[in-house]
């Protein structure tokens, strides 16, 4: 009968507090641990040969987008929004 138990190794990382809560809470959601979730990730770097997803650091433009408000307009609630969102869209 044929070993089937894997040896595997210790990954460490160190992460920010806040960082790792807000991560752990996300992932609790889906129902996956924190472990589950590195070994999902380095396995995808393993299978792809490359990163697992597309990292880029935004450019001016984009920077200026974020930060700067649409609109000086202000809503009581969402509610409000959408009524003035629906009423510009007839």
């Amino acid at each position: 009968m044929a070993n089937t138990q894997h040896k595997t190794d210790i990954v460490r990382a160190r992460i920010e507090p806040k960082v790792r809560e807000n991560a752990e809470a996300v992932l609790s959601e889906l129902g996956i641990s924190m472990s589950e979730a590195i070994r999902i990730f380095v396995n995808q770097i393993s299978l792809r040969q490359a990163f697992p997803i597309e990292l880029k650091a935004p450019n001016a433009l984009t920077l200026k987008a974020i930060n700067e408000s649409a609109t000086d307009e202000t809503f009581e609630s969402a509610d409000d929004l959408f009524n003035q969102v629906n009423k510009s869209d007839v």
